[in-house]
């Protein structure tokens, strides 16, 4: 087993993933693979966003290197089927870091971070050169969390003109697919009743973009806390009683509910 304390931090924690995926290490690592590995990373990245919004130092320095660690992992997967290793991606990026500032290695300018964003999006043109996307949208990630990603499909549209004039129209359409919810409801088409309530979460984001307002993931993570702190009073209440959520009328829970908005 490397010792840790004698060598560099990323030096040990290479040595260390080398001994995990070796023959001799860990049968769980040794089976991993890119694909196995992504609910673990999409994890691990929530949990060092929630120490962020905790200002939790140690619990950020933590879910970090939890997040370097699946790096390596990763790393190490296609350092053993000959494809690159973590030294191939630390270039990488660095190279790509410094062809994407020319205002700091280079002779361009950027006297405020708009500035910045406009060279910088030039600079990845360039790189892309003949792979540029056929479509604005091409580029947005697959992955992100579907606010996220009706938000940036709605932005991308947004550049080339696709897009509302006022914010009326916008809440009309919210209105729009909210009836034909309701329509899709009473005309029983379980698939019909899916595809609303998928168009009104469009809508819904929509307006939270062009109101320039916090994003929809954002504020859906605030109604989630929100909930969890007033069910969580409603808990606790409960059990001061002797009792628990599932042995209690509803009335009764909601009147707790109606408490928990007055103190919370």
């Amino acid at each position: 087993m490397p010792l840790v304390s004698r060598k560099s931090g990323i030096e040990s924690l290479l040595e260390v993933m080398t001994a995990l995926r070796s023959e001799t290490g860990c049968p769980w690592d040794r089976e991993q693979t890119h694909s196995s590995l992504k609910p673990f990373l999409i994890e691990e990245c929530a949990e060092l966003l929630d120490a962020i919004d905790d200002l939790d130092d140690e619990g950020i320095k933590e879910e970090l290197g939890d997040i370097l660690m699946h790096i390596t992992f990763h790393a190490k997967i296609a350092e053993d089927e000959k494809r690159f290793d973590f030294d191939d991606i630390a270039k990488t990026v660095a190279e790509k870091m410094v062809r994407r500032h020319p205002h700091v290695f280079g002779d361009e300018n950027a006297d405020n971070p708009d500035d910045v964003l406009v060279i910088w999006k030039e600079a990845k043109r360039k790189e892309k050169g003949d792979d540029a996307p056929k479509s604005v949208l091409d580029r947005i990630p697959r992955h992100l969390p579907a606010l996220l990603r009706a938000r940036e499909m709605q932005l991308k549209a947004a550049e080339v003109g696709f897009d509302w004039d006022s914010i009326e129209p916008v809440l009309d359409k919210i209105d729009e697919e909210s009836r034909e919810l309701r329509e899709a409801l009473a005309s029983g088409d379980t698939r019909r009743v899916e595809e609303e309530v998928g168009d009104l979460l469009f809508a819904v984001v929509n307006f939270t973009r062009f109101s320039g307002g916090p994003t929809g993931e954002e504020l859906l993570a605030k109604a989630n806390d929100k909930f969890r702190k007033r069910f969580q009073y409603i808990e606790r209440k409960l059990a001061e009683r002797g009792t628990n959520p599932k042995d209690t009328a509803i009335d009764e829970m909601e009147a707790l509910w109606e408490e928990a908005k007055k103190k919370l």
